[in-house]
């Protein structure tokens, strides 16, 4: 990276070009300035200060309540900024609240599962009577709704003030905003980017950010980078003044309505009333033809991202504002657009440095809900290294090669259109694009009844049918709740009982396997991971991924099969991005996972099936725990890795694609007459979390140290420098841990993201939970402060009711180790 630049005694940073000055290029000019990065140039095709992107025309509700609690921290930011910005004393932030409304009893119950999440995320809210709605929009027909959701803090952005805003403060820092430059190519020299030319000249760079919105596809094309991001457009339209609203002269005053249950939302426009409608069919737009400013203009377009009113997608949507609204029954549309925006295929940004071309970032598919935090995250990221928050869900790698063709792009942006406004199930798959990525088991799990789910593209058995006999031995389970009962099955019982009694084949093809070669992987892995991997062949480690400042960017299961050939076992696709970025050139890594696959063989039985099958030592002693070995398992060649995700006996057995297939037959013939099963991803969780092992990206993430998150373990603070040691030299004491929790009643069942509160008050979240059918308790893993005693009580929020726990010590199941280690 070139160097800082000094220019009169002060630090003006490396040289950034800026694609795009809609509200995320405005920001993040803002953004980068105040940390003194002003050499600052933001290209833009269109007039400024409205360019004609989907700023131009955003309605601005800016929510902060989400899943994500990523999104939802990007939002409070961009309300605490906006709100502290004004152009010509006007606030760039009107903070009128929002109203969810429900008019049905499965709304109101999410409502109540969002006031969850909401709590948990630190955002004032409440559960709002069917009269109180009615007081906040007294508009509303109340005999329709049942009850809604207030936010408070939320409220309208002015978004095209917002960016002037900003554009003006970035501009006194240094920053320069040149409209009606369109960009025509990217510039790249040994790997990394060097200039970005438009039709008005050329401009030298050392990073060049693409915050280009739905134009985002054509500027990554130019730099060589797959942008997976699907354009389409929304409806959205005013009424006629209404008398309702006459003498109003505040641009709004009523909170932000949002009618999800038929994908609508409205705000006031003075007297009018604005409506915007996900109700209508995918309307996808082609990012290549798009035309220019000049060219909408010249086609009566008021802008690039505005096309023309599709009066008859609209007609629906109408009936059912007229059917909430009734004043709207006297008056009409007076004008509509169809207005474009960006949708990924699982509808989040798309943020963060490609690794080739260097110095290329994308800050694309970001709504101005998002905006400000957005820019901030990649602000932080550009000059410190890495952002301040975990942004791993937004990471532009985290899409497998094969969610990113086209046509899948396309498809799956246009679904999660369509699913804006819908009541979503954490567990919920998408039902197209589908099978894309099976393993070579997939026949035999199609026999056996496999209930398949997604991950990654792959489709994923979390029970079979074939196991439903198993249930009628298990006695009475606790009868769940419609949410809880939701892609869940009594069979993950009897499956997991199978896998603590006698032994159970689990398909681990999924799980990522990385291969590091050549004469400097040894050096290499050990330098980039926290736990000691100078172990002879044929050990096994489990270490972590950490980033500068020491947090968890993956956890990582090691196995040295060579002296300079390793296998890891990682998580994401981000994982293989970060390897690659910093390996020298005497190490070659590869991702295998499509070319192999692996059979988890778990269960008190394991060694009885497994070693019958092999002429090597599968006894504890010729083949101890965290140990590897290259075997044979009938006719086919496996690498064994005696590990257990499950808290049993038993061995990760992965052999090549090819071979796949015949591994799966020869396990299970062997195992017939010990009573084996095949058993799915619900009874995995559930045993995992009875031995407190955690998943990354749900339990822990980069905003974690493995110190608060219970892994200082696969820490070795005494090694030679390793990512991140410094940083967790300098750590304080955690003021907060990852804590096991146990719930108290039998039948009550969480799922995670709920609140947890220790004497009434919010502390803390539940990230994973899971029923352990072995303890007879759901067990739930939460944030919460550090030094709570094992047996304090807490209330975990689950759909507005109270469920009792305690904190309890780990692991719950086998704390000596002995069913692993025998």
């Amino acid at each position: 990276m070139r160097s800082p630049v000094v220019a009169g005694g002060r630090t003006v940073g490396p040289r950034v070009v800026v694609i795009g000055a809609g509200i995320v290029g405005c920001s993040l000019a803002d953004e980068l300035t105040v940390r003194g990065w002003t050499d600052v140039t933001v290209l833009e095709q269109g007039p400024l200060p409205a360019p004609g992107g989907s700023t131009s025309h955003a309605p601005g509700l800016v929510f902060q309540t989400s899943p994500s609690k990523t999104l939802a921290r990007f939002a409070a930011y961009t309300i605490e900024k906006f709100r502290s910005l004004e152009v010509d004393g006007v606030s760039c932030f009107a903070q009128v609240g929002g109203l969810e409304l429900a008019t049905t009893p499965e709304r109101l119950a999410d409502l109540h599962r969002r006031a969850g999440c909401a709590t948990a995320w630190g955002i004032r809210s409440e559960i709002v009577s069917t009269a109180r709605c009615k007081e906040l929009w007294p508009l509303l027909d109340e005999s329709v709704v049942l009850g809604g959701f207030h936010t408070p803090g939320d409220g309208l952005a002015r978004a095209l003030l917002a960016a002037r805003a900003q554009m003006d403060r970035a501009t006194t820092r240094g920053a320069r905003f040149l409209d009606r430059h369109t960009v025509t190519g990217i510039e790249r020299e040994n790997g990394r980017v060097t200039a970005v030319v438009t039709d008005r000249g050329t401009f030298p760079a050392d990073h060049v950010v693409s915050a280009a919105g739905f134009w985002g596809p054509v500027i990554g094309r130019m730099a060589g980078v797959d942008v997976p991001l699907q354009p389409l457009a929304h409806q959205y339209a005013r009424t006629a003044p209404l008398p309702e609203l006459s003498g109003a002269t505040a641009e709004a005053s009523k909170p932000i309505l949002r009618f999800q249950d038929r994908d609508l939302y409205f705000r006031e426009h003075t007297d009018r009333i604005g409506i915007g409608s996900y109700a209508h069919r995918p309307l996808p737009v082609d990012p290549f033809a798009v035309p220019s400013y000049e060219e909408a203009r010249a086609q009566d377009r008021a802008m690039p991202s505005s096309y023309p009113f599709t009066a008859e997608d609209w007609a629906p949507s109408w009936e059912e504002c007229r059917r909430l609204l009734p004043a709207l029954r006297e008056t009409e549309i007076e004008t509509g657009f169809n207005g474009v925006f960006s949708f990924t295929p699982d509808g989040m940004p798309l943020l963060g440095e490609a690794r080739e071309p260097r110095g290329f970032w994308l800050a694309e598919a970001v709504w101005v809900t998002h905006s400000a935090g957005v820019a901030q995250a990649v602000a932080e990221w550009m000059v410190d290294g890495r952002p301040s928050l975990d942004v791993h869900e937004c990471d532009l790698t985290r899409f497998e090669e094969a969610q990113r063709s086209p046509s899948y792009v396309r498809e799956r942006g246009a679904q999660q259109f369509v699913e804006v406004y819908d009541v979503l199930h954490p567990l919920q798959p998408a039902e197209r694009a589908r099978p894309l990525r099976v393993s070579p088991f997939y026949a035999r799990q199609q026999q056996l009844g496999g209930f398949f789910l997604e991950g990654g593209g792959w489709e994923r058995p979390h029970w079979y049918e074939a196991n439903a006999p198993l249930v009628d031995t298990l006695g009475e389970l606790p009868e769940r709740d419609a949410w809880s009962a939701r892609y869940w099955s009594p069979i993950a019982a009897a499956e997991a009982r199978a896998t603590r009694e006698r032994v159970a084949l689990y398909d681990m093809t999924p799980l990522r396997r990385l291969e590091v070669t050549g004469p400097g992987a040894l050096a290499f892995l050990d330098r980039m991971t926290s736990n000691n991997l100078r172990r002879k062949p044929g050990a096994v480690t489990y270490t972590l991924l950490l980033d500068e400042g020491g947090g968890i960017c993956s956890d990582l299961t090691v196995a040295r099969l060579a002296s300079d050939h390793f296998q890891v076992g990682a998580n994401s696709p981000a994982d293989l991005d970060r390897l690659l970025r910093h390996a020298p050139a005497d190490v070659r890594i590869r991702d295998v996972t499509s070319g192999t696959c692996c059979v988890g063989v778990w269960g008190p039985l394991a060694r009885d099936l497994v070693q019958p099958l092999t002429h090597d030592d599968f006894s504890h002693e010729g083949f101890g725990y965290f140990r590897a070995k290259r075997t044979h398992i009938g006719h086919v060649p496996v690498t064994a890795l005696r590990l257990s995700y499950v808290g049993e006996l038993g061995w990760e057995l992965y052999t090549t694609a090819d071979s796949g297939l015949r591994l799966w037959d020869t396990l299970w013939e062997a195992g017939r007459r010990l009573g084996v099963v095949a058993a799915g991803r619900s009874a995995f969780n559930s045993l995992r979390l009875e031995k407190g092992y955690r998943a990354w990206g749900t339990d822990m993430t980069a905003e974690d140290t493995p110190f608060e998150a219970g892994l200082g373990f696969a820490v070795r603070m005494d090694k030679e420098g390793f990512t991140g040691q410094a940083a967790l030299r300098d750590l304080a004491e955690p003021t907060r841990r990852l804590t096991p929790l146990l719930l108290t009643d039998p039948a009550a069942v969480v799922l995670g993201k709920e609140p947890v509160r220790v004497d009434g008050a919010p502390v803390g979240h539940v990230t994973s939970a899971a029923y352990g059918y072995t303890l007879g308790r759901c067990v739930a893993y939460a944030w919460l402060p550090a030094g709570l005693p094992t047996g304090t009580d807490v209330h975990i929020e689950y759909f507005g009711e109270k469920i009792a726990a305690t904190v309890a010590d780990e692991p719950l199941v086998d704390p000596e180790m002995t069913r692993i280690r025998r």
